[in-house]
């Protein structure tokens, strides 16, 4: 296993994935594993890291069901704060409800959070 990354890490990671993702799939609430999987790998970014991907763009159904197929106990709701911590640093973002896709975080102005994602 690879080293935990860096705050830093994450956001460089979280944006090469979800670019890819837009790019291929389109702007959509939640993405497939499969979806997933494949922009990590056109991102050419560590699958060592795909977890924090899952947490930020899978449902919690789909990514607890990954993580007991591999009998990893992962807790879906504190690896998102975390991984979307990395992404803003505005002071209410850990207050906000984190059941919510990555499309609909309010208060958060994601052309800056993600530089490629067009909000209009």
């Amino acid at each position: 296993m690879s080293r935990p990354p860096s705050q830093k890490e994450k956001k460089t990671y979280l944006n090469a994935v979800g670019q890819k993702l837009v790019e291929r799939r389109g702007k959509k609430k939640y993405y497939s594993r499969e979806e997933v999987d494949e922009a990590i790998t056109n991102a050419l970014v560590t699958i060592d890291w795909a977890c924090l991907a899952y947490c930020v763009f899978l449902d919690e159904a789909t990514f607890d069901a990954i993580h007991a197929g591999i009998d990893v106990v992962c807790d879906y709701h504190e690896m998102r704060r975390d991984a979307l911590a990395a992404l803003t640093e505005e002071s209410g973002f850990l207050e906000m409800d984190l059941d919510l896709s990555w499309l609909e975080w309010p208060d958060i102005d994601l052309g800056s959070v993600f530089d490629w994602f067009d909000v209009s």
